[in-house]
């Protein structure tokens, strides 16, 4: 007997709305079903004030309907953008995983594990970048980890495109914002390069770059190699001249990094491994004094008869 479909909550267009999500962002967002399609999808319904001013709302539509032709398989597909009841609503695909934060599950990730999300990462705003997309304000709350451990940046924000104000805009996240969008400069490709070289620094140490300058990873993290030291704090310098300049840049140096033997090793990367080969060693020695002490039992009783 098949089971039958969930009642929906609501309808947006032809979306049957099923259930509420938690929302990073301006408006609602729902699990909703595409009726004409047939699949599950993520419907974020803005608030009816949202881009309010015609001019606005209209860049607003236009700039995320050329979202809908950006493709990557880093980066969560857009796909339909519309208004409905006079509210906008963004479908894009659902994605089934965690946040990029919790995958860290607060303490510092495998050297090869942040190295293989970070590489991702860098590609997907590479292909952003590429399709004239900058700008992204995205991290690792609203980075996906998808079931089959692939990253998914979240579409571009519209908002930063269509010169919408700060009140009308997708919330940002900050915190991984480089220092000239803090100063309130506009972002280029080098701010998105510091936003992937923030989260990267992130994975490593559980603790944010600072804008005036920050500590090599490895002053936290002594599992770091100086050769990921030099890529990250290069990615995250404060000014973005002395950055690396394009994202498809940084995830090559990435790539070459992870392919090293020492990143490709047997996993010793992570906190508290580095205490593997002591312990090993103590077991074989360990090992080496039993079997001893039984020879010596087996010479003596052999002799004692």
């Amino acid at each position: 007997m098949t089971e039958s479909a969930p009642a929906p909550i609501g309808t947006v267009a032809h979306y049957n709305l099923l259930e509420q999500l938690e929302s990073a962002g301006p408006g609602e967002i729902f699990r909703a079903r595409d009726t004409r399609l047939g699949r599950t999808v993520t419907v974020r319904w803005l608030s009816s004030d949202f881009a309010h001013d015609a001019d606005a709302r209209r860049r607003f539509m236009e700039e995320a309907r050329s979202l809908v032709a950006l493709s990557h398989p880093n980066i969560t597909t857009l796909f339909d953008v519309g208004e409905h009841d006079g509210r906008i609503y963004l479908v894009s695909e659902f994605l089934k995983g965690q946040s990029l934060r919790a995958e860290a599950a607060g303490r510092p990730m495998h050297l090869r594990r942040a190295l293989e999300l970070a590489i991702q990462i860098a590609d997907a705003v590479a292909g952003a970048h590429a399709a004239g997309f900058v700008g992204g304000g995205f991290g690792p709350d609203s980075i996906t980890v998808t079931t089959r451990g692939h990253a998914k940046i979240p579409v571009f924000d519209p908002g930063v495109h269509s010169g919408l104000d700060q009140n009308d805009s997708v919330a940002r996240h900050v915190e991984y914002d480089s220092p000239e969008e803090v100063a309130g400069k506009p972002p280029d490709e080098r701010s998105d390069i510091y936003s992937v070289g923030a989260i990267l620094y992130e994975m490593l140490t559980m603790r944010r770059p600072v804008h005036r300058g920050s500590a090599a990873p490895s002053a936290a993290n002594r599992h770091v190699p100086a050769v990921v030291d030099r890529i990250v704090l290069q990615a995250v310098a404060p000014n973005p001249d002395r950055r690396i300049q394009s994202a498809a840049a940084l995830a090559a140096e990435l790539r070459a990094v992870a392919a090293t033997p020492e990143v490709r090793g047997d996993g010793e990367d992570s906190f508290g491994d580095a205490e593997q080969p002591a312990n090993r060693a103590g077991q074989v020695l360990m090992l080496t004094v039993v079997i001893l002490l039984g020879l010596g039992l087996l010479t003596w009783s052999l002799l004692a008869n």
